[in-house]
């Protein structure tokens, strides 16, 4: 037998001795009397002295626990106290449980977990006691372990009461009274929708619009010469505000589509007229700007009839009124045709009972706090209603018209302005009126419940689906890992993962730098939401990650600006201002504000600042062109350095420049020249039609026929490839 085995077996006898002796040492120590000398010395004091008495064991731990009783922590008197349930054979199993979690189900302590994961392809390093265990692993633990599993019975969350205002039912046809239209306004951007609305208004919009361009929706009462009433709601027309034509469909009753007749139709035309058919809204067609002397009205019409807008005049049922809104052209002809289908529609509604409408665009404005404008559809709006809208609530402190003068009610299918809300409402958030603030708030609460839900609801299935993919990665990792032994499998991690764990500071701000954070502001709800739209459809994150931190309405705060400082971000403003002392502390924590009342001017604004978050790219400029006629060698030393023997026939070789060898098409090296010769002499630059010997920087063979390029590098900053469609 090898000496040294046996060597090793006596130190191991010598020590379990050893443990022995001190085992009897602390048993005498305790119960001293119940112990007998030893007076022989042929045999181990711990033979001798190996068990007492079974009837003394209990004893003795009493006492020894009694001795060190006043050493025991709080924490282990609490570990005393939890006992652990006793296993019958079956274990209550649930989603997410951690190690320690299912020891304690199942009786065991945390090793026995470790010993049953044991060649089972899980990474025991990485578990810790309150890591958690899929649940696929913990059936295959309770299965190692000769038990039985059952899913634990949810509890049952109590099933809450549905406290949400909803419609009345349709009213009595015998209480239904006359209500003024609701005219929409659509078209392409700068097709006359405004100016047509002035000339019927007798008033100057246009004229106060940024850049000529609608970018609120408003909503007008206009009075006719008849003393017929309707109102207007006047959308946007550019390409950004899609959401709120959209949104003026929903509660209009008529469509009044303008299309200039010098233009056609043209890409708002046609979202324009898939919005009215959505809605199921009829259409009266506006040929605007026929005074022109390039005006086409018949090409409009025929346009049309691409997009089933069809005509009167060629058997439709589509009403074409030839207008021009500057000079106030043919607009009664339109007014009366707006009069005539309103009629044929028959609209009435019920102006008794609790207030039913719409918010049809809202803003935060500085004196009056939260305000929407709003079109009522059911019931009389007054002073000290309480209405509920989206997660809101307001009593109805004061009623505005379109011209800011204060009104005391509001019937259906009038515009108004309401003050009195707690928080700004949603733009198209439907409003409806209850008993009293106590019922506003049990709807708000009712509300949020139900969005937390979804939103919880939402987060479960992200995080099931990261922990699915996570997952993934690791057993294809751990596949690949499986011919290796654990030390193998450590040296191979750790090599991968080095760069990251030593990994500076300064590195990691650079990464940072390719993230535009920006927080968007605007005037009223309709503007942001424009922008937050436009904002969605960047698809550029592998060049520049665009992150939204925070959007909201009114001016740009000082809580702004501080927001902006800890993300290194940049405040973009659409129709709001920045006081002074805004702008200095903006200035002295070195943050970008940037203030538009044109929506497309923000975005080339923002396209120009994720531009200049783009690394630069390094673009060859080529300087000349030369090919190898000859090849030779020169020695230097002991060693052969290759010599191609060239003619410049383009451009020029300067030894200054950067080089590259291309054979076959193929660039095989780059970097730059040794030496450049001329009839044997040094020289700096070869120019066209030239002869030249030339070395590399590194050893490569030459062929006849290879090129050699001069060129030179120059950072050209890159511009984003996202086009967001205007």
């Amino acid at each position: 037998m090898n000496r040294g085995l046996i060597l090793k077996f006596e130190n191991l006898v010598q020590l379990r001795g050893a443990c022995r002796q001190l085992c009897t040492l602390s048993y005498r120590k305790v119960y001293r009397a119940q112990w007998k000398p030893v007076q022989s010395s042929a045999h181990p004091v711990w033979s001798v002295l190996l068990y007492p008495r079974l009837w003394q064991r209990d004893k003795l731990i009493s006492v020894a626990s009694s001795q060190h009783r006043h050493l025991a922590t709080k924490e282990e008197t609490k570990k005393k106290k939890k006992k652990i349930p006793l296993t019958k054979g079956e274990v209550e199993i649930r989603q997410k449980m951690t190690l320690e979690e299912l020891a304690r189900a199942m009786g065991k302590d945390v090793d026995h977990i470790y010993e049953a994961l044991l060649y089972t392809g899980i990474d025991l390093d990485s578990l810790e006691p309150d890591s958690i265990l899929y649940e696929d692993h913990i059936k295959l633990i309770v299965k190692k372990s000769g038990m039985k599993y059952k899913s634990a019975k949810l509890k049952e969350e109590k099933e809450r009461e549905n406290t949400d205002a909803v419609k009345r039912p349709p009213a009595d046809p015998a209480v239904l009274t006359p209500r003024p239209p609701v005219v929409t306004i659509l078209g392409h951007v700068d097709h006359g929708k405004t100016t047509l609305l002035d000339s019927l208004r007798k008033t100057q919009v246009a004229s106060m619009e940024a850049g000529g361009i609608t970018q609120h929706i408003g909503a007008f009462l206009v009075h006719l010469p008849s003393g017929e009433k309707i109102t207007f709601l006047d959308t946007p027309g550019h390409a950004a505000f899609s959401a709120m034509r959209a949104r003026g469909t929903h509660v209009t009753d008529i469509v009044i589509l303008v299309v200039a007749a010098e233009d056609g139709v043209m890409q708002q035309t046609i979202e324009s007229i898939q919005h009215a058919k959505n809605a199921g809204v009829p259409l009266i067609l506006a040929i605007n700007k026929c005074d022109k002397p390039e005006a086409d009205p018949e090409r409009v019409k025929k346009e049309l009839l691409a997009h089933d807008v069809v005509c009167e005049e060629f058997g439709g049922d589509v009403q074409a009124v030839n207008i021009s809104a500057l000079k106030g052209e043919n607009l009664m002809v339109l007014a009366e045709a707006t009069v005539a289908l309103a009629e044929m529609l028959e609209l009435k509604a019920d102006s008794t009972g609790l207030v039913e409408g719409t918010v049809i665009e809202s803003r935060k404005d500085k004196g009056k706090g939260p305000v929407t404008t709003a079109i009522i559809q059911r019931g009389t709006l007054r002073k000290g209603c309480v209405l509920v809208a989206g997660k809101t609530w307001a009593k109805v402190r004061f009623m505005f018209d379109e011209n800011g003068k204060a009104v005391d009610a509001a019937s259906p299918g009038i515009p108004v302005e309401i003050m009195g809300w707690k928080e700004v409402p949603s733009a198209g958030d439907e409003i409806l009126e209850v008993e009293s603030e106590q019922r506003a708030h049990e709807v708000v609460a009712w509300r949020t419940y139900v969005e937390q839900q979804e939103r919880m609801k939402r987060d479960v299935e992200v995080i099931e689906a990261k922990q699915k993919e996570h997952r993934m990665e690791y057993e294809q990792k751990q596949q690949k890992l499986a011919h290796l032994t654990w030390r193998q499998r450590k040296a191979v991690l750790y090599k991968a993962n080095k760069h990251l764990m030593f990994s500076k500071p300064k590195e990691r701000t650079e990464v940072d730098k390719n993230v535009l954070s920006v927080i968007v502001k605007g005037d009223v709800d309709g503007s942001v939401e424009a922008v937050l739209n436009i904002l969605e459809s960047y698809d550029a994150d592998d060049e520049c990650k665009l992150d939204i931190i925070h959007f909201g309405m009114g001016d740009i705060s000082e809580s702004d600006v501080s927001l902006a400082e800890a993300f290194n971000g940049v405040i973009f403003g659409f129709s709001v201002k920045a006081n002074e002392s805004i702008k200095r502390l903006a200035a002295k924590k070195g943050i970008k504000i940037k203030l538009h009342n044109i929506i497309y001017k923000l975005i080339d604004d923002l396209k120009e600042e994720l531009n200049s978050r783009l690394p630069p790219s390094v673009v060859e400029n080529t300087i000349g062109e030369a090919s190898v006629l000859n090849i030779f060698s020169v020695t230097v030393g002991k060693s052969k350095i290759p010599v191609a023997g060239c003619r410049v026939h383009k451009g020029l070789l300067d030894k200054k420049m950067k080089f590259k060898l291309i054979r076959n098409g193929d660039v095989i090296w780059k970097g730059s020249l040794s030496s450049l010769k001329h009839h044997k002499d040094d020289v700096q630059v070869i120019k066209a039609g030239m002869d030249c010997g030339l070395s590399l920087d590194k050893y490569l063979e030459f062929n006849i026929g290879d090129e050699i390029i001069c060129y030179e590098e120059k950072e050209v900053q890159q511009t984003t490839s996202w086009d967001p469609g205007f």
